[in-house]
């Protein structure tokens, strides 16, 4: 007689694609091979795109990340058209102005939301659990956001570009950033901020997220239980304890104190 055992199909699933993964027999020094089985041990299939998740990640913290995830795709792309189109497009033409205002406005939200995910996450002590490189790589990446706004409001070609790149000329010179960084030269700020910058905000964003992928969503502080006493609740508490024990021998319990 035999018996059948179920088994969970995401189980199986996943045990397929970790046997797929193997490498053929003679083939295990191979790089790619080493590559591929140091990938999926350290983050699986069921830890890259998990199907549940803790009750605790249900929390505005982490819709602030999404939020900023969303803004940041509407900014690249409306900055991609903007980059085809050009600055005459976006000063002249009644939808590039709609979609210049898409990009700024985009790049408010992704502000917005990205400080109060910080702070959130700042006061969670989000770095536990050997996640500091996880919290570090949202912290640059704001740092670097901050200098791809800067060049964007120096590449608009308008009279407040001219006028911040003047302005922030003689602060930059004063440090001797000015001889590497020069925010008059349009061409030069544009490539920081159209290709530059932006890379090194996307590949901070992909890192941020499969680290939290692989560490898993830090748990929250636990509550601090104080326990409050007043004058009548601490003279009754031995009289309590007393009848406690004498109703547990069998001696009639007394009501309190004597």
């Amino acid at each position: 007689m035999t018996t059948d055992t179920a088994t969970d199909p995401r189980t199986d699933a996943v045990a397929g694609l970790e046997e797929g993964a193997r490498p053929l027999p003679g083939d295990e020094r191979m790089w790619t091979a080493r590559l591929r089985g140091y990938l999926i041990k350290i983050l699986p299939p069921g830890k890259l795109l998990p199907d549940r998740q803790p009750s605790y990640v249900a929390s505005w913290v982490y819709v602030f990340g999404v939020i900023t995830l969303a803004a940041l795709t509407i900014i690249i792309l409306t900055g991609t058209v903007l980059v085809l189109k050009g600055p005459s497009w976006w000063h002249v033409s009644s939808f590039g102005l709609f979609v210049n205002s898409m990009h700024l406005w985009s790049v408010e939200t992704f502000f917005f939301f990205m400080v109060l995910h910080l702070w959130g996450k700042f006061f969670m002590a989000a770095w536990r659990g050997r996640r500091k490189l996880t919290w570090m790589t949202g912290v640059i990446c704001f740092l670097i956001s901050i200098a791809a706004a800067f060049t964007g409001y120096l590449s608009q070609q308008n009279f407040d570009s001219q006028w911040i790149s003047t302005q922030a000329k003689d602060g930059l010179n004063s440090t001797g950033v000015g001889a590497f960084f020069n925010v008059l030269n349009f061409g030069q700020m544009l490539i920081w901020h159209v290709l530059l910058l932006p890379v090194g905000v996307v590949v901070l964003v992909a890192l941020h997220l499969l680290m939290v992928r692989h560490r898993g969503v830090v748990r929250p502080l636990p509550a601090k239980k104080t326990a409050r006493h007043s004058p009548g609740a601490t003279a009754a508490r031995p009289a309590t304890q007393a009848a406690t024990v004498e109703t547990a021998t069998g001696a009639p319990a007394e009501a309190g104190p004597r």
